[in-house]
């Protein structure tokens, strides 16, 4: 029987009051329980409201990490809005590109800008309303819609095909790993899609996600110490930097308590990843390939790693499968371009606003990703990060 799918808001509601005292979320000296956490969510959420964002509505988030950013989210989700979110610096000409996408009725931002539409900081949310009791229930018909530069250089919004919900009964380990007693690091911006997922998968577990306001390489490393973290994602940019930090410095902090690292978002130098995994672990690292749109995707441990270096991993959901020029599907290890198709039977994972994909008979889909398959779907080095 498939699993009983309530709202966003109508589990944190849950959580509020399960555990109303549990931290929810952390950023810098600011923590928010989950039950203040509801309770300001219901707040701004009247604010959006007064404001005139209406059910189905995309609104469009350009907040720096912070506990802000959550609560903005979770304020649209129990309207029935959609978070989309962009950077928090941006300029002029890509957040009106964007916003005439997306028709946004407000941008919610602490950065200055001349726009035709309210700009406004969760503050002024908050001060529509001190009514913090539960609104109605709804579902945002899209959970999410983030940006992509894409090839023409043009911003296009990828509107999830997921709407706002999440399983009644929470699961003991959810995705990425998680479990309600996760203690999850999120030094990596919110604003982007892994980010902003992992985000979403902490929060409706009821775990404590904890948010940097910027990444630094040793602060990060003490955070992890100070939380007792045991969850972290990071992009290999991140990782380089923290290698690169003298070694007394990298290791005088306790790590034990660590037991998952992802990266993804971006190709990690075969040397730096066999860094990691001898330093935290084979079991430690873990590693994704896939798109925003989510057609496919590949996890890969360190300890397979090892033993297929250069790989991002076998298929764990769709199929992916490497095509020449002309369209023909290449034999193994032969190096071409990797379309996606989603797994039979699986609703549309996604919707371009802007933007049309790229595509060929059978349902396959491209990223724009070169590499070779095997026919064991181990996916060989790509040579560029999926867009």
């Amino acid at each position: 029987m498939a699993d009983e799918m309530i709202s966003l808001g109508a589990k944190l509601k849950a959580f509020a009051q399960s555990q109303p005292d549990a931290p929810a979320v952390t950023c810098g000296d600011t923590t928010l329980s989950y039950g203040e956490f509801h309770k300001l969510t219901n707040r701004a959420a009247r604010g959006l409201l007064a404001y005139g964002v209406k059910h189905g509505d995309l609104v469009t988030l350009g907040l720096p990490n912070s506990t802000d950013f959550a609560v903005a989210c979770w304020a649209m989700w129990k309207i029935g809005a959609t978070p989309q979110p962009v950077a928090f610096r941006l300029p002029q000409a890509e957040l009106e590109a964007i916003m005439e996408l997306a028709k946004t009725p407000v941008v919610i931002a602490e950065f200055e800008a001349k726009i035709d539409r309210p700009l406004l900081k969760v503050a002024d949310l908050l001060a529509k309303s001190d009514d913090d009791s539960d609104l109605p229930d709804a579902t945002s018909p899209v959970s999410k819609a983030p940006t992509s530069g894409g090839s023409t250089g043009r911003p296009k919004l990828i509107l999830a095909g997921q709407p706002g919900v999440t399983t009644k009964e929470t699961p003991a380990v959810g995705g990425w790993q998680l479990t309600s007693a996760s203690i999850a690091v999120l030094p990596a911006p919110l604003y982007h899609n892994a980010g902003f997922g992992m985000m979403m998968s902490v929060l409706n577990l009821g775990a404590h996600l904890i948010v940097l306001p910027r990444f630094d390489p040793e602060g990060t490393l003490a955070e992890i110490e100070k939380r007792r973290a045991t969850w972290i994602y990071m992009v290999p940019t991140m990782m380089n930097r923290i290698w690169h930090l003298p070694e007394e410095v990298r290791t005088k902090y306790d790590l034990s308590s660590l037991k998952t690292l992802w990266h993804l978002a971006a190709p990690c130098p075969p040397w730096l990843k066999e860094a990691f995994i001898l330093w935290l672990g084979g079991e430690v690292i873990q590693e994704l390939y896939a798109g925003t749109e989510a057609q496919a995707s590949t996890v890969i441990s360190g300890t397979e790693w090892l033993e297929h270096r250069g790989s991002v991993g076998k298929v764990r959901m769709g199929e992916m499968v490497a095509f020449d020029d002309d369209g023909n599907p290449l034999p193994p290890r032969e190096i071409g371009e990797i379309y996606m198709r989603r797994p039979e039977g699986m609703a549309p994972s996604y919707k371009y606003l802007g933007a049309t994909a790229k595509v060929l008979p059978g349902g396959w889909e491209s990223l724009g990703t070169s590499a070779g398959s095997t026919r064991t779907a181990i996916s060989t080095w790509p040579t560029a990060a999926p867009t």
